[in-house]
């Protein structure tokens, strides 16, 4: 899976909103893959209310997990400004597929998002999160909103599922894409591979 973990115009500081729009373009990316993936490992999310249902869950994660990050690399004002720009995106860009697609008003899936947001932040606060990413209660407790998503012959499955393959891989991007997309020293310049006439 591709991510967005390079800027267009390199060399300078991006402001916390510039970064969360960056940032929003790749959770949204985890989400799908992660939901692809989940479907393909025989896992039964049925396109409608609960593939939505799905994707709440995962881009709630990680936003959480986003915002342990900003915690880590951002001072507790650009913190505040990246999470509420982050948050703002990727709820908008997921209202207007749900809303488009599920014939729902827009607005109203906006804030049905948000509010669940809300109400998961105070929820994930209870959990750790440190260098090494997050602590075993953070990632089992997607697992457990997740198990409310699915299907009966999938609960309890789903847990596993999402601690051992899903969340720990969509952490590892999302961390890869924070660092790089924080830089502000320029990449150097790729090599092309040069063929020869000899």
């Amino acid at each position: 899976m591709r991510i967005k973990s390079t800027w267009f115009k390199e060399g300078r500081e991006h402001t916390p909103e510039e970064l969360a729009g960056a940032i929003a373009f790749n959770v949204y990316r985890i989400a799908d893959n992660a939901l692809k993936h989940t479907r393909k490992a025989d896992f039964a999310i049925a396109v409608g209310p609960q593939y939505f249902a799905f994707l709440d869950e995962f881009l709630v994660f990680l936003i959480q997990v986003a915002d342990r990050i900003a915690f880590r690399r951002m001072s507790g004002e650009q913190r505040y400004a990246f999470t509420s720009a982050l948050a703002n995106h990727v709820a908008g860009t997921h209202a207007e597929n749900e809303s488009r697609l599920l014939g729902k008003e827009q607005g109203a899936c906006k804030q049905r998002f948000i509010d669940l947001l809300n109400q998961r932040a105070a929820e994930y606060a209870e959990f750790g999160y440190d260098e090494q990413g997050p602590d075993f209660s953070f990632m089992r407790y997607l697992g457990y909103c997740m198990d409310q998503v699915m299907d009966e012959k999938d609960n309890g499955w789903i847990i596993d599922q999402m601690m051992s393959i899903a969340a720990p891989e969509a952490v590892e991007f999302l961390e890869k894409a924070f660092r790089n997309l924080m830089e502000t020293e320029p990449r150097p310049a790729r090599r092309r591979a040069v063929t020869s006439g000899d």
